[in-house]
């Protein structure tokens, strides 16, 4: 692992460090170095007045004369002017390069339109300083083992940068590695595809670098949504990998059959949950950012989608080699074995990757009647990644990853029975999960253009099967198999990543999913006929759907004045999904097949055309508002577990969001708080309604609804190694106009379902200089409502989980406790089955260590 150290001398600055390679391939790296304490900082620009008075002090100045100096320790390069004072270089890494950019300043050099310096030193290789065509001036210092280290003095008319090859601390290591330095926030996201800091992102959106990641254990979907205002994951207790449901801002996934209204992407490549809920929780491993974009996005990502959008970019292939290690043991023989490997196969030009995980752990549910666990879970996860650079403009990427999962079945109980982590039944059930994926990623780069290709195939299984009823008695198994093959391909044209006034963007979209839902139904047992006049047999439906998706999508964005921006964008969608086949079949024991409804060929096609508009005006260099309009889609659909032709299809759901936002750094970025309102009105909200026999999704009815909150984010470095971080959310999301179906009574006003009145998170830690690091944090949500009645409900609660640990050289020991006063919640409630309601608890007290290496 290499990196830098950036030494200001004279005067506090901070410098943004950040390694690009092609929109992240290396890796986002950003440092902030040299930051004053609290009582030295002077106070920021408030006013345009005065910012627009220091930006028309900025001329242009002439760089007459590069004088290079050996010294003791490496090299000193010194700026000579005629005509003013240089302003301090802006920083950047790419390789084992020193990249450092002068503002406005052009070369007149006497020897030429360059300078150049061969080895000049030990430890340094090259030394280049060049103009650029924006009235900047470049200076490239290349080390043989890794990135020199700069300091930069400031004299009358020069400037002088003192390289040396080294090392950096392991202080500055971690926040060049993490993106994230100790002492000041600045966090880089591609959420608009370009790499910005986001502060300038006129988007709601949260983003977890590689130390908040580490720091906090982030390894699954459920734990993204902890740390996430307005976003939560409904999951039986450990993560169950077999029933999900998700909410962003009130919209979420309780609805089978139709697109997801969050879009879920690891390295670009798009997770499509339709059908299953149980690809929501795989494992997480070797992350390198996390970004949930909320509100509607549909003009800069492949997939349309109406609430959001979750990105996970893990880390990728290094020039160095590097290798990462983590061991996990705790309460219920939770085991998790994480690693990973990197480095060149040839030098600066082929990277690779490897990395898996294995964990297992024993249920959290008992089965008192047969003694033994309902939901135990084993499984592994491995990924394999090549980057090939095979010039500066060109960036070829290939990912290939694999999950195997055999887990127990999901952990439903009797709503009301007296412990919620035992139970009594005739049959625990299982869940095997199995997906691989294959991915390439193409980007090239230059002054003029950047292409970005994107091709993925991703397959997915789940085969699980459970005890319906929860009982002792041979009432119903549910069985459910599906197999879903997704080919989707991406290209984008992007202008170049600059500062000019106009920026642009241009791309398609294909997607072409085959999804089987293969025996998906109930077995009735022998007390079936007892209890409810069924006799012993299966009931199960078979149906296949085939969905196209082609979406062409635009944006531009244009700088009329400089503090202000304006940005447009369309999209243009159609999708078409097609009921190849549904066969629903009735087998009583020992008897023969009867087919009690089929369909064939059912065909739903909806075009929609999605604008979004948004202002971005910036009040000073610490300072943004925004507002935003844009338009949000869901399309129409077919139904695989229809029984007549009234439920086979469905309507398409649209909305608008209106968005407000500041967002503000304080006390030279170590204070950060974002602000965001919004108002969300539906049409045709797509409903799901359950059997109530079987408690199964049905088909979907159409309402209308809205949804208005806001969204609070603060970070804060307020004392050297103390961060502390906070996010709340409010989501009012209500039905407007919804007849019930069942017997016409209204729920009007009544709250969306798997909607939290509002979220929190809040996490204080401290990292000493000699090793400590102390993390605690507090995490809860507001009433939830599991049906459209709202009679069935979880009120608030807070979960409160700790971390202590010592770090030192290239090792960590960690204690660690999650939901440490075992307050017990519910994750879910069914309609009532047979008079019985089947409830889902989150996770009770765990409890154990972790080991970590790196080298």
């Amino acid at each position: 692992m290499t990196g830098i150290a950036w030494c200001i001398v004279m005067q506090p600055v901070s410098a943004e460090i950040r390694e690009p390679g092609a929109e992240g391939a290396v890796g986002d790296r950003l440092l902030e170095t040299d930051i004053p304490y609290l009582s030295e900082i002077e106070p920021p620009l408030t006013t345009v007045e005065a910012w627009a008075t220091e930006l028309a002090q900025s001329t242009t100045i002439q760089i007459v004369g590069v004088q290079l100096n050996e010294t003791e320790t490496g090299i000193e390069i010194i700026f000579n002017t005629t005509d003013g004072q240089l302003a301090i270089p802006t920083p950047s890494v790419v390789g084992n390069a020193l990249i450092a950019d002068i503002p406005n300043a052009v070369l007149s050099l006497p020897e030429g339109d360059d300078f150049q310096s061969a080895d000049p030193a030990p430890g340094i290789t090259l030394v280049t300083v060049s103009s650029l065509s924006n009235e900047r001036v470049r200076v490239a210092i290349t080390g043989s083992e890794a990135p020199p280290i700069a300091d930069i003095s400031t004299e009358p008319q020069n400037l002088i940068l003192t390289i040396s090859a080294g090392e950096p601390s392991e202080t500055q290591r971690a926040g060049i590695e993490d993106g994230f330095d100790n002492d000041a926030i600045q966090i880089v996201v591609t959420a608009e595809r370009a790499e910005e800091n986001i502060q300038d992102v006129p988007i709601s959106v949260t983003a977890l670098t590689q130390e908040d990641i580490e720091d906090a254990d982030i390894t699954s979907l459920p734990e993204i949504a902890a740390n996430t205002p307005n976003f939560s994951v409904f999951s039986g207790a450990g993560q169950d990998r077999s029933f999900s449901n998700y909410s962003v801002r009130g919209l979420g996934n309780v609805n089978f059959f139709s697109s997801d209204t969050v879009g879920f992407y690891v390295d670009d490549v798009p997770i499509d949950t339709t059908l299953g809920t149980a690809f929501l929780n795989l494992n997480l491993i070797d992350l390198e950012r996390i970004e949930v974009l909320r509100g509607p996005q549909n003009t800069l990502y492949g997939r349309n989608t109406q609430a959001g959008a979750v990105n996970i970019i893990t880390r990728q292939p290094s020039n160095n080699f590097e290798s990462n290690s983590i061991i996990d043991y705790g309460r219920f023989d939770d085991l998790n074995i994480r690693t990973s490997i990197s480095g060149p196969v040839v030098k600066d030009r082929l990277f690779a990757r490897l990395s898996g995980s294995f964990a297992s752990r024993d249920g959290y549910l008992e089965n008192t009647f047969l003694d033994s666990d309902v939901d135990e879970q084993s499984g592994w996860t491995g990924r394999a990644q090549l980057l090939w650079t095979p010039s500066d403009d060109w960036n070829i990427s290939f990912n290939a990853s694999v999950d195997d999962y055999n887990d127990g079945a999901v952990p439903f109980v009797l709503l009301d029975q007296p412990d919620p982590f035992e139970t009594e039944r005739d049959f625990d059930g299982f869940n095997n999960l199995n997906t691989n994926t294959q991915s390439l990623r193409v980007a090239y780069s230059n002054p003029d253009l950047r292409v970005t290709s994107i091709t993925a195939r991703r397959f997915a299984r789940t085969d699980q099967n459970s005890d319906g009823d929860g009982t002792v008695l041979d009432l119903f198994q549910v069985p459910l198999q599906i197999d879903s093959t997704v080919w989707t391909q991406e290209l984008r044209l992007q202008s170049p990543d600059n500062d000019g006034p106009l920026e642009w963007l241009a791309g398609g979209y294909f997607e072409a999913r085959d999804a089987e839902n293969i025996d998906d139904g109930l077995i009735f047992g022998e007390d079936a006929f007892n209890i409810f006049g069924v006799p012993p047999g299966t009931d199960v439906s078979n149906g296949d759907v085939e969905t196209t998706i082609f979406g062409i999508f635009g944006q531009v964005s244009y700088q009329p004045i400089e503090p202000l921006t304006l940005t447009a964008g369309l999209r243009y969608e159609n999708t078409n999904a097609t009921l190849e086949s549904l066969e629903r079949t009735f087998t009583p024991q020992g008897g023969d097949a009867i087919t009690t409804f089929s369909a064939s060929d059912v065909e739903q096609t909806s075009n929609a055309v999605l604008p979004r508009f948004v202002a971005q005006y910036r009040f000073n260099p610490n300072i943004m508002a925004y507002g935003s309009v844009s338009r949000g889609f869901k399309p129409a659909g077919v139904n695989p577990r229809a029984n007549s032709d009234v439920t086979l299809t469905f309507e398409e759901e649209r909305s608008w969001n209106f968005e407000l936002g500041v967002r503000s750094s304080w006390l030279n970025n170590r204070l950060a708080a974002n602000v965001t309102v919004f108002h969300n009105p539906i049409s045709d909200f797509q409903v799901v309604t359950f059997d109530g026999f079987s408690g199964l999704p049905l088909e979907i009815e159409n309402a209308d609804a809205r949804t208005t909150g806001f969204e609070l984010e603060v970070r804060a470095t307020p004392l050297e190694g103390l961060d502390l971080i906070a996010g709340f959310g409010l989501a009012d999301a209500r039905f407007t106009d919804f007849p019930d179906s069942d017997g016409g009574e209204s729920v009007d006003g009544n709250r969306i379902p798997f909607a939290p009145e509002f979220t929190y998170n809040l996490a204080a830690q401290y990292r000493s200089p000699i090793g400590l690091l102390g993390r605690l944090e507090l995490q809860g949500l507001g009433t939830t409502f599991f049906d459209e009645n709202n009679t069935l409900s979880q009120g608030s609660f807070a979960l409160v989980n700790a971390r202590l640990g010592y770090e030192f050289e290239n090792y960590g020991i960690y204690l660690f406790a999650n939901n440490i006063f075992d307050v017990e919640y519910l994750t879910f409630i069914s309609p009532p089955i047979g008079g019985n309601s089947l409830a889902l608890f989150g996770t009770p007290a765990t409890y154990g260590v972790q080991l970590k290496a790196s080298f």
